[in-house]
C-alpha cells in the first residue's frame, strides 16, 4: 500500500455570491456501456460552469478512453474537480492515466547518477469517490509501477485530492452546489445534481428506475440520462431504457433529455431510441455523441 493517501469527508455547500453569470454547458467525452467500441470512449463528461474567460470545469466520471477524449478538448490541469458515480471500470478506469498526465508534466527525466523521483508538487485536483473506495484506487496505482519515477506511482496521492462521499453528500465546485443521491445499481451508484442559481443539469450515473431518481431530477434543466436497454430492467443490475429515461424527464419537467451510455453506435438503433423517448417527453430529446456540446 502506497504511504501517505489522505483523503476527506466532502466539504458542506455554502453558495458564494457572485456578480458574474453562471452559464453551464455539458461537453460529451464518452457515451458507451461497458468497454469503448467504435472509435467511442466510455462515460465521461465535461460540465463547465461561468464565464468563457474563467470557467470552473467538472469531470462527471471517467471510463476507459476519456484521457484521450479529454486531450481533445483541454488537459487535465483545468479540471477543478472530478466525481465518480460509482466504482465500474467503464465509468472510472481511465483516472490513473488523468492522474500520471497531471504527474508526468512536472517530472525530470532519470539521468544517471540522479536519484529516482518519488515526488511532484502539484495543485491536487479533488476527486470525489464513494465512501470506502479510495483505497481501491490506490492499490490500482500500484500494479503499474515505475522504479525509475515512483512518483507516477503515486496519483491518487500527489494527483488527486481524493475526498470520499456518502449518499446525500452536498458541495461546492466553484459556483455550483453538487448533490449526490443513491440510486439503483449493482454496486452503490450516486446520480449528480450540479446546480447554479442560472441552471441545474443532473445526471444519473448507472441506475434503474426509481423515485430517488425523480426527486433528484426535480425541476432540472438538463437531464443527462443512461439508456443502455431497449426494454426495462426487471432484474437486479439497474439500468433504464429509452422509455424509462422519458419518463423521469417527464416527471421532473426536465428542459431537456440527452440521451447516453449506449450500447450500440448504429444510427438506426439510436434514432429508434430518441424517438421512444420522445414518444413520452415533450421536451427536446438528444442523443450523446463524443464532443457533442450541449448548453444548460
Amino acid at each position: 500500500m502506497i504511504s501517505g493517501l489522505r483523503h476527506r469527508p466532502c466539504e458542506p455547500f455554502n453558495l458564494r455570491e457572485t456578480s458574474e453569470d453562471q452559464l453551464m454547458n455539458l461537453t460529451i467525452l464518452g457515451c458507451r456501456s461497458g468497454m469503448p467500441a467504435d472509435g467511442q470512449a466510455g462515460s465521461g463528461y465535461l460540465v463547465s460552469l461561468g464565464p468563457d474567460a474563467a470557467p470552473t470545469r467538472l469531470l462527471l466520471d471517467c471510463g476507459p478512453g476519456v484521457a484521450t477524449a479529454l486531450s481533445r478538448v483541454g488537459t487535465p490541469e483545468m479540471l477543478d474537480a472530478v466525481v465518480i458515480t460509482h466504482v465500474h471500470l467503464d465509468h472510472c478506469y481511465d483516472l490513473l492515466p488523468v492522474g500520471k498526465t497531471l504527474l508526468s508534466a512536472n517530472l525530470r527525466y532519470p539521468t544517471a547518477g540522479s536519484p529516482p523521483q518519488a515526488d511532484v508538487r502539484i495543485s491536487r485536483i479533488p476527486l470525489y469517490v464513494p465512501v470506502g473506495s479510495a483505497e481501491r484506487f490506490e492499490r490500482l496505482a500500484e500494479i503499474f509501477p515505475v522504479v525509475t519515477m515512483p512518483a507516477l506511482d503515486r496519483a491518487f496521492e500527489l494527483a488527486f485530492d481524493v475526498r470520499e462521499y456518502a449518499p446525500g453528500a452536498r458541495f461546492a465546485v466553484g459556483g455550483a452546489e453538487i448533490r449526490l443521491e443513491l440510486l439503483k445499481h449493482a454496486v452503490p451508484n450516486c446520480g449528480v445534481r450540479v446546480e447554479t442559481p442560472e441552471g441545474i443539469l443532473v445526471y444519473t450515473g448507472d441506475t434503474g428506475r426509481t423515485a430517488a431518481l425523480d426527486d433528484l431530477a426535480a425541476g432540472t434543466d438538463l437531464l443527462l440520462a443512461e439508456c443502455t436497454l431497449d426494454e426495462p430492467d426487471s432484474g437486479p443490475h439497474g439500468h433504464l431504457c429509452a422509455e424509462d429515461a422519458a419518463e423521469v424527464a417527464m416527471s421532473a419537467g426536465a428542459g431537456q433529455l440527452v440521451l447516453t451510455h449506449f450500447v450500440s453506435a448504429d444510427t438506426s438503433w439510436l434514432e429508434k431510441s430518441r424517438r421512444r423517448a420522445a414518444a413520452r417527453f415533450g421536451g427536446p430529446v438528444h442523443i450523446a455523441t463524443p464532443f457533442a456540446k450541449f448548453p444548460v
